[in-house]
């Protein structure tokens, strides 16, 4: 392989990419949803959930790994990345998305009780574009572990 070329990876892959920082949130006692943000095919920020560890209501996945992400560019505006998401964003998260002009959103599994598209207003920036079910089956069932753990404790 010439050094110039590059591997293309596969929506799975990063998808699986963010499972395993959900994997990470889940032994820390968190809600088990993690992230990445990719950019010329390359992860360049991950994180999962901290709002326990951190007691901070606001650190979310994705509010960490646009922080994280925007410190690697070094500038706010994250509109030619994607980002890896185990849970469908919430309005807060989907606000700040909105902030970056991320250029794409991919999720897993649907928020039925708190995502963003349970609002009937544009939440996203106009030219973010978005995947959902990637991978939803195997994010949903350690969603769904997290709190069978936590109703049996």
């Amino acid at each position: 392989m010439k050094a110039s070329s590059y591997l293309l990876f596969s929506e799975e892959y990063f998808m699986n990419e963010a499972l395993k920082e959900a994997l990470k949130a889940f032994e820390k006692d968190e809600v088990p949803v993690g992230a990445v943000v990719v950019c010329q095919n390359r992860i360049i920020a991950r994180a999962h959930n901290l709002t326990e560890t951190l007691n901070d209501v606001t650190a979310h996945a994705e509010m960490q790994a646009f922080t994280a992400a925007s410190d690697h560019l070094g500038g706010k505006y994250l509109n030619e990345c994607t980002l890896y998401v185990t849970l469908e964003p919430c309005v807060m998260c989907a606000g700040a998305s909105f902030w970056t002009r991320i250029g794409k959103i991919v999720y897993a599994a649907k928020d039925e009780k708190r995502g963003y598209s349970l609002i009937h207003q544009p939440l996203l920036h106009p030219k973010t574009a978005v995947t959902d079910g990637i991978l939803e089956a195997e994010c949903r069932q350690l969603l769904k572990s997290f709190f069978a753990k936590k109703r049996n404790k």
